[in-house]
């Protein structure tokens, strides 16, 4: 751990110091050392002199979204490539989340924050856990009605969209795409497009 008393250090992202505060303040109570940054400059500016355990970042922000500052992060400061990078944020929409996940974010929560839900996922990052591993199953598995059913949903496409692409129900669709999710051992389908593709199972 980062902090000199043995507590992992958490870097909160937010230019709302309201949201801040309170996540400071819940972590803090719940172990953790938290240092606040209120933009994606200056917490840059502080990775230098910093190694911080696992990054909060919200997204909307001025001047440098969450994403920017994603895509700077390693390029700012090597020794920090490796660190667990969540996103908090009210976006919820499919598009906003898979495109943090395509830049390398390892988590992705959304405002009203959840904490008991925030604390599990620190934890689990912490321990080293990792949202996208090689399942037992062998991955041909996959028949090639699940394979082009998840390449046209990482694509962004919904279930009657890609119904009337491939000339097949929404029934069906939804079908191949949940034994897609299941086949590849994770919870959703957001999850199992990303998943495909970091496998080499499909190209989007």
């Amino acid at each position: 751990m980062s902090a000199t008393d043995g507590r992992a250090t958490i870097l909160c992202i937010d230019d709302d110091f309201e949201t801040s505060s309170l996540i400071a303040e819940e972590l803090e109570d719940r172990g953790f050392k938290v240092v606040l940054a209120s933009s994606g400059q200056q917490a840059l500016s502080l990775l230098p002199d910093l190694r911080p355990d696992l990054v909060l970042s919200d997204i909307s922000m001025p001047s440098m979204s969450g994403f920017e500052v994603l895509e700077n992060f390693a390029r700012s400061a090597p020794h920090v490539a490796r660190t667990p990078f969540v996103f908090l944020t009210a976006m919820s929409d499919r598009e906003t989340e898979l495109k943090g996940r395509r830049l390398g974010a390892d988590d992705y929560v959304c405002k009203p924050i959840d904490f008991d839900l925030l604390h599990a996922i620190i934890d689990a990052r912490l321990r080293g856990g990792v949202r996208f591993f090689v399942s037992e199953a062998p991955l041909h598995e996959l028949n090639e009605r699940e394979v082009e059913t998840l390449l046209w949903a990482a694509r962004g496409k919904t279930s009657d969209e890609i119904a009337s692409i491939v000339s097949i129900t929404k029934r069906t669709v939804d079908y191949h795409l949940d034994n897609a999710r299941n086949k590849l051992g994770v919870a959703t389908r957001i999850e199992a497009a990303v998943k495909a593709t970091l496998v080499g199972l499909i190209e989007p």
